[in-house]
């Protein structure tokens, strides 16, 4: 039987779990395409030393079938909360040992998709991957652009629309007090990096403050040293959001650690989730979902130690009230309008959360919803997909291009972190091939399938 060809749009954490899973579950051929190297990606090919992963080593595995597999190939405990480059070295590490298992059938095509099209990948080289199943692996949507910032201001040299962009933070001097519009966790990563004093930290040691704003000046939670048994609160007959509310805060203050229902309710997210009706879900999102990411998403200890520290400093302050308005100061620099009135910044940073879709879509999301081959999903938070994670198009049919990761939030909940991803890479690998929507014949050799692909492809 000749093989099939598998592409998979994107090398960060989603497309090589999900280009791993296909090379050691099938025989299929795989095409990876992405332009930089698999593993990195806006969460670890950007992250700098004293980024660490918000989860612990435990939890991280590449493989479903092997939970501790991350922690024994790092050499840590299971409580272990790691550098974000090594994690990405690690994502390196599984797919180089995948594809060295499996030799001959997976290329990594340099470059990035601009369309998708009867069963086409058509590159920004000129050059097409012909293919039987389409695997989209992009990662979450792109930052929210405040309302409050004007169009007209964001190409200002003070203001940073996204601070993972290379070199995004290093003009920042030290002397100049910077504004972070967000209070997430991608806040404390750009006020670890500003106050850092080392490479990657313009001027030196920081001597005025970073100041985060906010609507609730809420910050993430800290994890413990060491992680609390799950414990699951007891959901039966909870049919409406009111009732999953006062349990699980029942739950939570009869605990003594809530981190531990919190946990706890992981399993059942995406089951809860579907069962709200839109009115709850839109309830859940306006008034209760900020807290629930606080409590969900949490900072390493090491990471929360040192926010307490710098608040206490004066170095690191958090306000709530959010930004009310921004313009271009008359001396340079920025003014932001805040609850307790204007204050000068030298800088101001974009820290805010994924963006909703379409208006956060990237390229080739925005090429596959303008093509109807794609819609947007509950809310726009991402991509409507069927159960079996199938991109649903305009009309709401499964098509043949395939989901993984954060961009299918709004359909499922639980979808951004690693254990979840995996889940959904093993389920896209080994779903029926009768249940993938093919694209014609497949080639029967390597060098049929990407006829325009010379030198452009470059095995690992």
């Amino acid at each position: 039987m000749a093989r099939r060809t598998v592409a998979v749009i994107g090398g960060g954490g989603s497309g090589v779990l999900v280009a791993r899973e296909v090379l050691r579950c099938t025989g299929d051929r795989v095409v990876l395409v992405e332009p930089g190297e698999p593993g990195g990606g806006v969460a670890y090919g950007a992250a700098k030393p004293w980024h660490v992963l918000n989860s612990r080593a435990g939890a991280m595995s590449a493989d479903p079938d092997d939970p501790a597999h991350f922690a024994r190939w790092a050499g840590a405990g299971a409580d272990a909360f790691l550098p974000r480059p090594l994690y990405g070295r690690y994502l390196r590490a599984v797919l180089h040992e995948a594809v060295a298992a499996h030799p001959g059938r997976f290329q990594h095509c340099r470059a990035r998709a601009t369309a998708v099209a009867a069963g086409r990948v058509h590159l920004d080289t000129g050059a097409v991957v012909r293919a039987d199943q389409v695997v989209l692996a992009t990662g979450s949507p792109a930052g929210a652009q405040p309302a409050a910032v004007p169009p007209a201001l964001r190409p200002h040299p003070g203001y940073v629309p996204d601070p993972w962009l290379p070199g995004a933070l290093e003009a920042i001097p030290g002397d100049v007090p910077v504004l972070l519009i967000g209070a997430g966790l991608t806040a404390i990563d750009v006020a670890l990096t500003l106050t850092a004093g080392g490479p990657g930290a313009a001027g030196g040691a920081r001597t005025a403050p970073v100041v985060a704003v906010s609507r609730r000046g809420l910050l993430p939670l800290g994890h413990t040293a060491s992680a609390a048994r799950p414990l699951k609160p007891a959901l039966d007959g909870c049919a409406r959001l009111r009732d999953v509310i006062r349990v699980v805060r029942a739950a939570a203050g009869a605990a003594a650690d809530w981190r531990a229902v919190v946990d706890g309710l992981r399993p059942d997210l995406d089951r809860l989730w579907a069962a709200l009706t839109p009115a709850e879900q839109d309830a859940f999102l306006r008034h209760l979902a900020r807290p629930w990411e606080c409590h969900r998403h949490r900072m390493a200890p090491e990471v929360a130690t040192k926010i307490t520290a710098l608040r206490a400093g004066g170095a690191f302050v958090v306000r709530a009230g959010g930004l009310r308005g921004l313009v271009a100061g008359a001396g340079g620099g920025l003014i932001a309008e805040l609850a307790d009135g204007p204050r000068r910044f030298g800088a101001v940073v974009n820290c805010s959360g994924p963006g909703r879709l379409p208006a956060a879509a990237d390229p080739l999301v925005r090429t596959l919803l303008d093509a109807g081959l794609a819609r947007t999903g509950p809310h726009g938070l991402g991509l409507d997909i069927d159960d079996a994670g199938r991109l649903r198009d305009r009309a709401g049919a499964p098509g043949g291009i395939w989901l993984i990761g954060p961009l299918r939030r709004g359909a499922q909940w639980e979808t951004t972190a690693m254990p979840e991803i995996r889940t959904q890479a093993r389920r896209l690998a080994t779903t029926p091939a009768g249940e993938a929507s093919r694209f014609g014949n497949t080639p029967d050799d390597m060098a049929s399938a990407f006829p325009q692909l010379t030198g452009a492809l470059t095995g690992i």
